[in-house]
């Protein structure tokens, strides 16, 4: 029987693969395990090539979850490969897999359980895009990719460091009269001061700390040390036994914090060098710097492969769920975080900038802020993210620079 597109399902671990072959019909046609090395993806090679001439397959369609990296070798080899059955591979989610298999009421008993139900899958279509073959954007991927990681762990450390602020200084954790936590004149009280030693010290000395710290940018030193007198005051006392701990581990996460901070600037040096070789106009927009826009086309890759900018939305998981019934409609509505969360991450952290330097982002950004009594910023800042969804996608589409509102005629 001809059949024109082969079903390849993957089930990825650490040391093995199962395979499974199924047709357009939903028939099995080979099921078999290999190991996850060379040798093992060239005998998924020579095996669909096999099945593809015994069955006239003009195509291949191959899936395969997202498990880590385990199976990005795999992936990739079998993408380049097989070019001449011009391959669409997959890498689907694991979430999306699960309510797939939980549809079926009974499931052949099988070790490749898993790869039967993703080569079904891909025969039932409402696939993800396809995996793009780009060493530039690969190469680029792995360094956005990295930075993302290393912020997160960034935000969580300064999160727990904060956190451990309260049992030194709980004044100063309560209403902390600094612009920032992490800024310089802070991060010396706190390393270098005691609240009994801040309660206790004149006020002209505290002063004198505070803008030999601050370099003297302090408009009004005097009532920020009277502030901090008063937080120090009327903050709990911590046991002595407790003190030099509470300081060594608020001393070793803020080192591991400036330790990652410095590798994030090596990183973002690394990025740019690498993006000065891809095309792109992304970059024309203040706000968007080498990184950001680095981060955007590492995800986005082949612009042309989504062919409108909602499209492009979803994939970065920038849309939100709809609820009716028969004629109620509810006007609250969660965003649907199952896209690609390394775009998302790098379209809202652009929004964030964009709308700064851009009126008619900021405008916006405002309108979307006061629309709701609750989650303003957070709400209105992903609402502007999916805004310059609509910018990214026209750029890249046209290649062309960005004309801001001011200088359009």
């Amino acid at each position: 029987m001809a059949l024109s597109v082969l079903m390849v399902g993957i089930d990825v671990s650490l040391r093995s693969h199962h395979v499974h072959f199924m047709d357009e019909q939903g028939s099995s046609l080979r099921s078999f395990s290999v190991s996850n090395d060379l040798p093992g993806a060239q005998c998924i090679l020579d095996a669909i090539l096999t099945t593809a001439k015994r069955h006239s397959c003009s195509k291949v369609r191959i899936g395969m979850e997202a498990t880590s990296n385990l199976g990005w070798h795999l992936a990739h080899f079998l993408k380049r490969e097989l070019s001449a059955l011009s391959p669409d591979v997959f890498v689907l989610n694991a979430r999306r897999v699960a309510r797939f298999k939980r549809g079926y009421d009974t499931l052949p008993k099988t070790d490749s359980l898993d790869a039967w139900v993703i080569a079904d899958q891909l025969r039932f279509g409402r696939l993800p895009h396809a995996m793009q073959e780009s060493v530039q954007f690969q190469a680029l991927q792995r360094l956005t990719r990295t930075r993302f990681h290393i912020m997160q762990t960034i935000a969580r450390d300064k999160t727990y460091f904060v956190n451990q602020v309260f049992l030194k200084f709980s004044g100063l954790r309560q209403d902390n009269p600094f612009s920032k936590m992490f800024g310089s004149t802070c991060l010396a009280l706190l390393q270098e001061l005691e609240p009994e030693q801040i309660a206790a010290m004149p006020l002209e000395k505290l002063v004198d700390f505070l803008q030999e710290n601050g370099k003297n940018r302090f408009a009004e030193p005097e009532k920020l040390a009277q502030l901090l007198h008063k937080l120090a005051r009327s903050s709990y006392r911590l046991d002595k036994s407790l003190a030099d701990p509470v300081n060594v581990s608020l001393a070793s996460i803020l080192n591991v914090i400036r330790a990652m901070e410095a590798e994030v600037a090596r990183l973002d040096k690394e990025i740019e060098r690498l993006l000065k070789g891809i095309p792109q106009t992304l970059t024309s927009v203040k706000g968007i710097g080498p990184v950001f826009a680095a981060g955007i086309l590492a995800e986005i890759g082949d612009i042309k492969r989504f062919p409108k900018h909602s499209a492009l939305a979803k994939f970065a998981g920038l849309v939100w769920s709809r609820y009716q019934s028969g004629e109620f409609e509810s006007q609250e509505t969660r965003l649907m975080f199952t896209g690609n969360r390394y775009l998302r991450y790098y379209l809202i952290q652009a929004a964030n900038l964009v709308r700064q330097h851009d009126p008619e982002y900021a405008a916006f950004y405002q309108k979307k802020y006061h629309e709701v009594p609750k989650h303003q910023h957070k709400r209105a800042l992903v609402m502007t993210a999916r805004k310059l969804v609509r910018l990214v996608f026209m750029l890249l589409k046209t290649n062309r620079l960005y004309i801001p509102p001011e200088r359009r005629g």
